[in-house]
């Protein structure tokens, strides 16, 4: 069915108010630009904050100036591609303002990459420089990308900057970089901070990379704060909130929807290097944080911390679980223990600057929250389609296409890839299988290549998850599909049991055969200590396919531990 038989643009977000319909790449000039407002909105206020580190918006702004000029005497020109591959900090974000305020295009690599992985991405961008550090968890990253690639040019002596870490000879430490900005000057760095427009291409996010090479997606600095400082708006990111952002700064979720919009927005930013349910509490007491957002296994973390039960978190104001599916039990229990004054749910994907989706927290209900990820975007279209590409009917599972100005230009260097992603008219097909009610509320099912046909009738595993998600003992549950002779495929389900309980593998497969029917119900249960997951926290089911294989061909129903 073409575009037409949607309803009238005018009339397709009326259920968005008036307060909501700002246009944030109206308000600023680009990223940096928005640092620069911020500064002379909230002078005094705390940007930054980092352990005893504390930069005002005033003191934001001075810095970030000063790095610019280093980033322009490193060389960094306009639409110059430059990487950061280190975890959050204060200096990553002083890093990417520095190489965007300079006209460059920011390219952030996954803490958790290899040489190898990072190698291909420093070569596939065409990366002239890379922030980075050494020592963190034990890794020396430009040491695993030299041995992987010796010859790229963003490892060439003057070329690294080390963020933290013992700097090798020929690289530069941060010091040493700032330093050598003196002799550009501070108009030349504002005047190059002014070049910097809406249109102008704020970063290249490579995928999670789960299956193949990683591509990657451009994006400008007008979509990124049109679309997060939207969706903080709408999440009710407030001047003098405090957020403590535990996404990685290598994906949008901590990045853009992360220390960007709190930027945009006047809120604190609190960098956390890694996750410990412990030091999380500890610093939400002392810093009263206000915002905490991130995947559901941050907050089953969290609510099974023995020190939950003492610690004031009473400044907790907004809530944000982000994944695909949510297990509605997990939202309930966020609500009642850790009690925030808005739980909100949405959808995103890298390549529409992750945001397609949102609800609105205090105007919809909580079973809307808790089943669905909301309604589309402003002005952003969304269809459910068939194989052909026709819209189907409202409640019929489809994929989910989406249009507007999220939309990514293109995947870099790849135009085949791209023109399989988006049709000639504008829409990127996502690869989600959704539905949406006659409200126009959705609920992703699946990803397309996650469904498993299981003697002709189709299993999405994310249903299966979110219904056998409800077992008590069940902290956290992924189900893939694993060849069958007989019926082509069958489920296999990896179940990680909450603390304390002691889950049999084979009781809980009976006990999944007797809740649904059968063609859904994993044939192969393992009981596993955790699920393996990438960077983003997004569930690796290939490598789970394998095991699962290896899993039938021991022979066995069911196991305990890793296959």
């Amino acid at each position: 069915m073409a575009a037409e038989a949607l309803p009238s643009r005018e009339d397709r977000w009326e259920y968005i108010p008036p307060e909501f319909r700002i246009r944030d790449d109206e308000r600023f000039l680009s990223i940096p630009d928005a640092v620069r407002v911020a500064a002379a909105r909230h002078p005094g206020r705390e940007a930054i904050i980092e352990g005893d580190l504390r930069l005002t918006f005033a003191r934001l702004e001075e810095v970030m100036i000063d790095a610019v000029r280093a980033a322009m005497a490193l060389g960094v020109r306009p639409g110059d591609r430059v990487a950061v591959w280190a975890p959050n900090s204060a200096r990553w974000i002083l890093a990417a303002l520095a190489v965007q305020g300079a006209g460059g295009i920011l390219v952030p690599l996954n803490t958790r990459f290899k040489g190898e992985e990072a190698a291909y991405i420093l070569r596939k961008s065409g990366a002239t420089a890379l922030f980075t550090v050494t020592g963190f968890l034990g890794s020396d990253y430009p040491g695993m990308a030299r041995r992987a690639a010796p010859d790229l040019a963003a490892l060439a002596p003057g070329r690294v900057v080390v963020l933290s870490g013992e700097a090798a000879t020929g690289d530069l430490s941060w010091e040493e970089f700032m330093a050598a900005g003196a002799p550009v000057g501070e108009d030349r760095a504002r005047a190059a901070v002014d070049a910097v427009a809406g249109e102008t291409v704020s970063d290249i996010m490579f995928t999670s990379g789960t299956t193949g090479r990683p591509k990657g997606v451009v994006l400008t600095h007008g979509q990124s704060l049109r679309a997060h400082g939207w969706l903080a708006r709408v999440m009710d990111f407030r001047a003098g909130d405090r957020y403590l952002i535990i996404p990685p700064f290598f994906h949008t979720f901590g990045y853009k929807a992360g220390w960007m919009a709190c930027i945009v927005h006047g809120a604190t930013i609190l960098p956390q290097t890694v996750f410990s349910a412990g030091t999380v509490l500890e610093t939400m007491e002392r810093e009263r944080v206000s915002i905490l957002c991130g995947p559901p296994t941050l907050f089953q973390d969290l609510l099974a911390s023995p020190r939950l039960p003492e610690a004031d978190l009473s400044a907790l104001r907004v809530v944000m679980a982000s994944a695909a599916q949510v297990p509605p039990e997990l939202n309930r229990r966020i609500r009642e223990v850790l009690r925030p004054e808005i739980l909100h749910s949405g959808y995103g994907l890298t390549e529409a600057t992750s945001l397609v989706t949102a609800t609105r927290p205090r105007q919809d209900d909580f079973a809307d929250i808790t089943t669905t990820v909301g309604r589309a975007a402003w002005e952003v279209e969304v269809r459910i389609v068939d194989p052909e590409g026709r819209d189907v009917p409202r409640g019929t599972a489809g994929e989910l296409w989406c249009r507007g100005y999220t939309v990514m230009s293109g995947y870099w260097d790849e135009p085949a890839a791209t023109a399989e992603a988006i049709t000639e008219d504008g829409w990127l097909r996502t690869g989600d299988v959704a539905v949406m009610d006659d409200r126009g509320f959705i609920r992703i099912v699946d990803r397309i290549k996650d469904v498993v046909i299981v003697g002709g009738f189709n299993v999405y595993p994310a249903e299966v998850e979110r219904i056998l998600g409800e077992h008590p003992d069940v902290e956290s549950i992924a189900v893939v599909g694993v060849p069958d002779e007989r019926m082509g495929e069958v489920t296999a389900a990896f179940v990680v049991p909450r603390p304390s309980a002691a889950l049999d593998a084979e009781e809980f497969r009976t006990w999944a055969a007797g809740l649904i029917a059968g063609f859904k119900a994993p044939r192969h249960v393992a009981v596993v200590e955790a699920l393996p997951r990438n960077a983003g926290m997004k569930v690796l089911k290939n490598e789970l396919r394998e095991r699962a294989r290896d899993l039938v061909q021991r022979g066995s129903g069911t196991g305990q531990g890793s296959p």
